[in-house]
């Protein structure tokens, strides 16, 4: 098994606290989940742990975290573009020591989204607008992509749903202003415009008040949909029940074999 090594960071830009997991082979780095249901339990051969918790580890592009402090390092106002600096200073910062496990793929992952000069044997990095948005770009088709081939329901819809799905994904690790903004310009998405259908279902409810056979083809749909969510949730939750059957199956198993 590869080394690694757990610690947490205080995302400056999120203002949240993320644990992640640095592989060494390949400075991998995995952004780590905890997940607790109630009353769930592990079996482990005769032993049943109390602590039904599960953690997993997912890879996050080291990029979304170093976004922040890089584009506060090069203090840039206005139409000043802002400093190159140095990678020691824009990582070394006092009241967040937990950037600091990423100095060893910073240089490598940031070159995407900055400016470098060279100075002798010294890099200076500064944060490009124009890198970071077509970085952006990259990472929302990417998501739309991953999106419609986990769920036919994606695949089916107009694709400005999906992209407004994909951006507000994006929204979890990057900030709003500038960058989530920038980016829905470019992509002329209007958020408020693809998530809000209440005006349309407003203007089909007031025209089916002055017309009876409307009002019944509606009161059926919605006996029909509750039927179908019924159904959906006794198919889930017996589904639930044999996922579960078939991991205790397996654990039985692998406790014999062992």
């Amino acid at each position: 098994m590869d080394a690694c090594y757990r610690f947490d960071i205080q995302n400056r830009g999120m203002q949240q606290t993320i644990s992640f997991v640095m592989i060494m082979r390949g400075s991998v780095l995995q952004e780590l989940h905890w997940f607790k249901q109630s009353y769930t339990s592990w079996f482990l051969g005769d032993y049943v742990s109390r602590d039904g918790s599960l953690y997993t580890a997912t890879p996050v592009d080291p990029v979304f975290i170093l976004l922040p402090i890089f584009e506060e390092a090069r203090m840039k106002k206005r139409n000043d573009l802002g400093k190159f600096r140095q990678l020691d200073e824009i990582i070394f910062i006092n009241d967040y020591p937990g950037y600091q496990h990423l100095m060893s793929i910073a240089e490598n992952c940031m070159r995407v989204v900055c400016e470098i000069k060279e100075i002798g044997s010294s890099m200076f990095f500064r944060l490009n607008d124009s890198k970071v948005l077509a970085w952006l770009y990259c990472k929302v088709f990417q998501l739309k992509k991953a999106l419609c081939s986990l769920d036919n329901n994606y695949a089916a819809q107009d694709e400005k749903y999906t992209l407004a799905e994909a951006v507000s994904i994006l929204g979890e690790y990057v900030k709003d202003e500038p960058w989530l903004m920038l980016l829905r310009d470019h992509l002329k998405l209007n958020l408020l415009e693809v998530t809000s259908k209440v005006p349309e279902a407003e203007n089909f409810l007031t025209n089916t008040e002055h017309n009876p056979v409307s009002s019944t083809l509606l009161q059926e749909k919605g006996r029909s949909a509750d039927k179908t969510k019924r159904i959906g949730k006794q198919a889930k939750k017996a589904k639930v029940e044999t996922e579960s059957r078939n991991i205790r199956e397996m654990l039985s198993r692998a406790c014999r074999k062992s």
